[in-house]
């Protein structure tokens, strides 16, 4: 059942919405302050009241999740609106399925009329509703292809040698001439050699990390939240000793960079569609590397060299044990997971038996992050079996005492709620057909006059509210109670 608000005169949100992707691509017709001036001035022709105009700038239309919109939705859900106005259907949303979703749906449920001007849509009066899917789809379509054409623009530029980061890497800065050219920032990039002059001794990441943590030097978040004007953000102050505790993942990514050789690397993380915002991992050789486009603070024979001594340094993993807790068990001190690796005593037959769990975080940071302690894989595998073994003896040998007392549980967890709700289904549907009965009673009032129209529209008004209030109600528990019936069902 749909809400229908009864009011005199309409309180009205205007919505405006402008994307950062649309600059310079639509005019000026379609900037907030034209949108602004021509929804404002057509509430007040109409002698409507404005209740307030909600402003995304620089949000997308392909998805809801804007910060004014939300707001606007909060109004509406608490009865302060009852028109939304846009200049087009393209500024309420960009996909065609949500933008449906709320003119066909959203929208007459909780009796708001919404108009899209320039397209001459009305929902109060279908004007405009039969078009109306096939203009979300254009502005869909629209939204695609400019979509594309930005990111071929992007690509162009990046084959071109241009930097398109916002953030350059450590060890370098934007040219003051050229925004797009990277050039070697000398305070950091001698870090940067340090390390690879590291790497070419042997040493290995996790070595170069307690060496970096150990000298204090800064990591290279800490000068990117600076240049950002985020550091307090993160840090307390300059001596917080996060800012020098270095990561393997920090310092593997600037050895296995070919930005310090030089050259420009990208799509590294490829997102697969406009619609999502979830970035994939790509493998490196997929990687599109642009070569010399910069200075190189790593001549390419040195980083080529390194590449190969860091491949050459993996753990080929020959103990053959196949870790099938991996991820599972974690530290109790500090919550961090178990690694398995081989323990230092004399060989045993069993593979097994030769592997011990650790705590990762003290393997890596020490003491200071937390404590040596091990617990052997065997000990871990037999505790698990027994573990299964025993429920497993339970299901088999108490599989009708067990049913019925799982049956017992869903049941008995949901028996003196289901009373209350069937209580109160059998109240709203006696106070919905007394409605229906005092709806019939007041029409007829009102046609012998003995009531006027003002009065007639106030009490009717109230009574709408509540009998859509009521559906609502109505419809919640009968889903609830059809969802408790399939529960004992499934248990059964």
């Amino acid at each position: 059942m749909t809400k229908q608000r009864n009011t005199d005169i309409p309180s009205v949100a205007v919505y405006c919405r402008f994307s950062k992707d649309e600059d310079n691509k639509t005019g000026d017709s379609s900037s907030i302050e034209t949108q602004k001036e021509m929804l404002t001035q057509y509430v007040r022709n109409q002698g409507w009241r404005l209740y307030d105009i909600y402003i995304d700038d620089g949000y997308t239309g392909l998805n809801m999740n804007r910060p004014d919109f939300k707001r606007m939705m909060f109004d509406v859900d608490e009865d302060k609106v009852n028109v939304i106005v846009t200049k087009d259907m393209s500024r309420l949303s960009r996909n065609y399925l949500e933008c449906g979703m709320y003119m066909e749906v959203l929208f007459p449920q909780k009796g708001v009329r919404y108009l899209a001007l320039n397209d001459n849509v009305d929902t109060a009066s279908q004007q405009g509703m039969d078009i109306a899917p096939f203009k979300a789809i254009l502005n869909e379509m629209y939204s695609k292809d400019l979509s594309r054409k930005i990111s071929s623009a992007r690509r162009t530029r990046f084959n071109q040698g241009k930097w398109m980061g916002a953030t350059p890497p450590y060890g370098y800065k934007k040219s003051p001439e050229d925004k797009n050219l990277l050039i070697i920032d000398e305070e950091h990039a001698p870090t940067i050699r340090m390390m690879y002059e590291y790497a070419k001794e042997g040493k290995g990441i996790s070595k170069i990390r307690q060496i970096m943590t150990d000298k204090k030097i800064p990591r290279p978040g800490v000068i990117t939240f600076a240049n950002m004007a985020t550091f307090h953000c993160y840090f307390e102050d300059e001596n917080d000793p996060n800012c020098f505790t270095w990561s393997n993942n920090s310092v593997r990514g600037i050895l296995r960079n070919p930005v310090y050789a030089g050259h420009l690397s990208g799509y590294k993380r490829p997102i697969p569609s406009m619609k999502s915002k979830k970035r994939l991992s790509a493998l490196s050789e997929d990687w599109l590397i642009v070569p010399n486009t910069h200075e190189a603070i790593i001549p390419p024979e040195e980083w080529e060299l390194v590449q190969k001594l860091i491949t050459s340094r993996r753990k080929t993993g020959k103990s053959g044990y196949e870790n099938i807790f991996a991820g599972l068990i974690k530290c109790g001190t500090c919550g961090y997971a178990m690694r398995a690796s081989k323990a230092n005593r004399k060989a045993q037959d069993r593979t097994m038996d030769n592997i011990q769990y650790s705590c990762n975080n003290y393997c890596t940071y020490g003491k200071k992050a937390c404590t040596s302690h091990t617990i052997e894989a065997t000990d871990v595998y037999n505790a698990v079996l027994g573990d299964i073994r025993y429920h497993a003896g339970l299901a088999v040998k108490q599989h009708d005492k067990m049913l019925d007392k799982i049956i017992s549980q869903v049941t008995n967890n949901t028996k003196s709620e289901t009373k209350a709700l069937t209580k109160e289904l059998k109240q709203a549907k006696s106070r919905l057909s007394e409605i229906d009965s005092l709806f019939i009673k007041l029409y007829e009032d009102r046609n012998n006059e003995k009531i006027t129209e003002r009065n007639y529209a106030l009490v009717s008004g109230k009574y709408e509210d509540e009998q859509w209030k009521l559906g609502r109600r109505i419809e919640e528990i009968e889903k609830k109670l059809a969802v408790d019936d399939d529960a004992k069902l499934n248990a059964e």
